[in-house]
């Protein structure tokens, strides 16, 4: 059965000024990105991958063509209910893990719901459930100067689907962590594209994510140089659903 595409982008192009230089960072790139798996965005550095997903999660809009993002035109929308649409639908993760010193684990999850207005006992208790699937609900008590950087990094990932998210984005989520841990955090992100079948997007030219994603998409010189899939995957994805 062919699925739904839930993340498109289209003709995009985006250019920045700096320094009265201006350099186009996206031309003319165009893709699809479906529920349930891992993609990957892989390239050198300065090759737009990180443009592009600022323009996929509405950080920023594109100069010309279009996002579409669970049937929402973000380039249509103004700042605040661009706001609004990632705090309801979209999850970060980010390199250098964005938490705050003075809270812990728990806290740091359970804040993402409490911007959201929800109960204080339900908040609590999701962020509980959260950090159990990451492997840290022993540790909900520890403030990040007490963590390890592979337990931040699962500190953040949690913080990110406390919300079950439709839309996860990750920002070179492994550069940051030795093989170990790396390889734990590869694992988590598929996992929760595979169980709750959200869209993952990763941008990273780490090769144990490469090696675990359902789909890579390689950019170089602001354009996808190539897109492959990893069939084995899909095929059992596909019989399993």
């Amino acid at each position: 059965m062919t699925k739904v595409p839930s993340l498109g982008v289209r003709a995009v192009t985006k250019s920045y000024v700096v320094q009265n230089i201006r350099t186009e960072a996206l031309r003319d790139v165009s893709l699809t990105l479906h529920p349930g798996e891992l993609s990957l965005i892989s390239g050198p550095s300065g090759c737009g991958k990180s443009t592009l997903l600022s323009l996929m999660s509405g950080l920023s809009r594109p100069d010309r063509g279009h996002v579409h993002a669970l049937g929402v035109d973000l380039g249509a929308l103004d700042d605040a209910a661009r706001d609004a649409f990632r705090l309801a639908q979209c999850g970060f993760v980010f390199q250098g893990f964005n938490l705050f010193p003075a809270l812990d684990a728990l806290e740091q999850v359970q804040i993402v719901l409490d911007y959201q207005g929800v109960s204080q006992a339900l908040a609590a208790r999701s962020a509980r459930e959260a950090l159990e699937l990451v492997g840290l609900g022993q540790r909900r008590h520890l403030r990040p100067a007490e963590l390890s950087g592979g337990e931040k990094q699962r500190v953040a990932i949690a913080r990110a689907i406390v919300k079950h998210p439709r839309l996860l984005f990750a920002d070179e989520p492994t550069s940051a962590l030795d093989s170990v841990n790396g390889a734990i955090v590869t694992a988590l992100l598929r996992e929760i594209a595979h169980r709750s079948g959200a869209i993952v997007v990763c941008v990273s030219h780490d090769p144990r994510l490469i090696a675990r994603a359902d789909r890579v998409l390689e950019m170089e010189d602001g354009r996808l140089h190539r897109d492959s899939r990893d069939h084995s995957s899909s095929n059992m994805m596909g019989t399993s659903r």
